[in-house]
């Protein structure tokens, strides 16, 4: 049986006629030296590694190199030697190069890189960006790789690739980061499908590589280098910016922590720039479309701790924060600065018992793996059920009051205003058991402002000599503001539904106002804000061009005039909202000859809103006070006492109101018509 002949490799086609052979011929030479010409065997022969000559083994007397023996025709065995195994310039590339002369020769020096203008550098950086950035957009599960080599052109020297690729990352994470948290992969063996291994080994590169982003943002935003001041914006308020945009944009994500700490740290500061309010409206944002509580819960919690470490030396504007949370419009429970109750408990605390329903094993046990998997879908969709949005909404509020009535105890001068607007403003939401301390550190707050300065000045001087947040107390103001928060708070109340178990006495509040108005009157700052501008000391370089003084806020809080806030009181003492009938004519009419002298001492618009409250009076209480403007007509005895410590001491029916006919007189026509109107009033009554 005839053998099957082996197969041969045709190294080149056969050629069809002699001219094509000759065709080939001539592409495959000239093909050779063009690819010869590129080669640099200097170069590779120098870089290629120094080999010692291989140990030469004696057997017989005669020497064996590495080769073995050939036995030849006569039956002797030769070596056969090295120089004829060298048939070709690739195997003499790939010999070791064994000669004696390489030996002696010094190593070459590693040739230096080039120096790579950073122009140049620059434009690489921002195609590798552009480049990256397309892949994650168009398929991001298919790169996972891509967010580390984000990372990778960060580490550049050059501040301007720094500053590319911060805002580069920002805005691929705000696109590819999905709506829910992601949580760590379990230990436990799992037989997983090809995309569920995909996906995880994406969501995992995407949170490493999300948490380096974070912490260099937060090493920008602490470094205080000026190299990029000179070319524009510095790469400390570029990360602030990326930070802020993160914090509103994924504020479900994971290291949203490590996000509001990097704010909290510039709002601890000092320096009230551009910076300092970009970070404080991120955060006043966050409260304001928090819908579910978790990260306005977190975000208050980090603000509180930063508060109370900082001794409450922070900026105002701060601590105004709390009034953009959604529990003012939303919570309906009550609250104090350790304990929270709804309008759903029970007075004694204790909730009725459910009727139970009878459930068989099986029964049981699925609704069991029910409730768990409800849970996890629940964790998963980041969704929060409505009685865990109240739980944390309830802590929040506890925060806040705990805060609010610290900053009271301690009487911080320049925060004062803040937190009594504050707790005017929740004052529906403060539970009754906490009247008696809040109006109790009411109190000794205006007995404070009574004091005088020089007590209070020698204590705080040495503390505050530098303190840069230090300022004058206005004491009339404090005390205006502490009236207007104790009426606030038994507004809000519902004292007339409420009488039963509230027992407040607001007499204090209101002796404090009727002995403080004539001193208002003469007040030259009676209707300018807390926050006005005045004339500088053009001798005072302490801090009149500071931010502070500069900037503009949007927040309405504490910008009231000392006008607005004494017909606040006035208002809420004469015409109260809750219980406008039980006011006694002695009050009515003292507080009415009050204010009418002190109407012929403000400036123009103060006296019109005077009289405009008078007329408010007028026509509720027009009988009660009408013979103020009857001389004929006098209810009392003895004389007008203007200077009472009481208010039914003054003795008010025994003088009349004479001041209307000095006011006919007045300068400004719509002064003159307000008391015309009032007057026309009486005289219908």
């Amino acid at each position: 049986m005839a053998s099957r002949p082996s197969k041969r490799r045709r190294v080149t086609p056969p050629p069809e006629d002699g001219q094509e052979s000759g065709n080939n011929d001539t592409k495959v030479q000239k093909s050779f030296f063009k690819s010869a010409a590129n080669w640099n065997l200097e170069h590779k022969y120098e870089s290629k590694t120094r080999k010692a000559k291989k140990k030469e083994v004696k057997k017989n007397g005669n020497e064996v190199g590495g080769r073995l023996p050939v036995k030849t025709s006569q039956g002797t065995w030769q070596v056969q030697d090295d120089a004829d195994s060298v048939v070709s310039d690739a195997d003499w590339l790939e010999s070791d190069g064994d000669d004696g002369a390489v030996e002696e020769a010094p190593e070459a020096a590693a040739p230096e890189a080039p120096k790579i203008p950073e122009r140049e550098q620059i434009l690489k950086a921002q195609e590798e960006l552009a480049k990256i950035a397309t892949q994650l957009n168009e398929d991001p599960e298919e790169h996972p790789g891509a967010f580390k080599a984000l990372a990778r052109i960060g580490d550049s020297r050059i501040p301007a690739v720094q500053k590319l690729c911060i805002v580069t990352q920002m805005t691929i994470y705000k696109d590819v980061i999905p709506g829910y948290r992601i949580r760590p992969a379990s230990e436990e063996a799992e037989k997983l499908s090809k995309d569920v291994k995909k996906l995880r080994t994406y969501e995992q590169a995407l949170v490493s590589g999300y948490q380096g982003y974070v912490k260099t943002l937060a090493m920008h935003a602490a470094s205080t280098a000026t190299e990029g001041r000179k070319r524009g914006q510095p790469i400390s308020s570029i990360a602030l910016t990326c930070a802020c945009t993160l914090v509103n944009e994924v504020p479900h994500f994971n290291f949203r922590g490590d996000l509001l700490r990097i704010l909290l740290r510039k709002l601890s500061g000092r320096n009230l720039d551009a910076n300092f309010a970009k970070c404080r409206q991120a955060l006043e944002t966050l409260f304001q479309d928090d819908e579910e509580g978790n990260a306005s819960m977190e975000a208050v919690s980090l603000l509180t701790k930063m508060m109370k470490a900082r001794e409450y030396r922070i900026d105002e504007s701060v601590l105004n924060m709390f009034l953009h949370l959604r529990l003012l419009s939303e919570f309906a429970g009550k609250a104090s600065h350790d304990t929270v109750s709804r309008a759903s408990d029970l007075p004694n605390g204790k909730k009725p018992k459910a009727k139970k329903e009878f459930r068989t094993k099986r029964e049981r046990k699925l609704l069991k793996e029910q409730k768990e998997a409800d849970k996890v879908m629940a964790h998963a969709d980041a969704s929060v059920s409505h009685e865990e949005r109240e739980r944390m909404q309830s802590e929040i509020l506890k925060m806040v009051f705990a805060s609010y009535f610290r900053i009271l105890k301690a009487r911080t001068p320049h925060l004062m205003g803040a937190v009594l607007e504050g707790l005017a403003r929740y004052a529906h939401l403060i539970n009754q058991n906490f009247f008696g301390d809040l109006l109790e550190a009411l109190k000794d707050l205006i007995r404070d402002s009574d004091t005088p300065e020089k007590d209070v000045d020698g204590e705080t001087n040495e503390d505050e000599e530098d303190d840069e947040l230090s300022v004058i107390r206005d004491t009339s103001r404090e005390s205006l503001l502490c009236t207007v928060t104790a009426f606030a708070l038994l507004e809000g109340q519902d004292a007339h539904n409420a009488r039963s178990d509230l027992h407040l006495d607001l007499s204090f509040f209101i002796t404090n106002l009727h002995r403080s108005l004539f001193s208002l009157s003469v007040n030259p700052d009676l209707e300018l804000g807390a926050k006005s501008l005045h004339l500088t000391d053009p001798n005072d370089t302490s801090s009149s061009d500071s931010p502070a003084n500069r900037r503009s806020d949007n927040n309405k809080i504490n910008l009231q005039t000392t006008t607005v806030l004494l017909l606040r009181c006035l208002s809420g003492v004469l015409i109260p909202p809750w219980n406008i009938r039980s006011v006694p004519p002695l009050r009515l009419a003292a507080f009415t000859k009050q204010l009418m002298a002190l109407a012929l001492q403000v400036p123009e618009k103060s006296c019109q809103a005077v009289l405009a409250l008078l007329h408010d009076v007028v026509h509720t209480h027009g009988r009660k006070i009408n013979a103020l403007w009857n001389t004929e007509e006098r209810k009392g005895d003895g004389t007008y006492k203007p200077l009472s410590d009481t208010v039914e001491g003054s003795n008010p029916f025994t003088t009349t109101v004479w001041e209307g006919e000095i006011l006919r007189k007045h300068y400004c026509p719509k002064v003159r018509e307000e008391l015309k109107a009032m007057e026309k009033e009486l005289r219908g009554i």
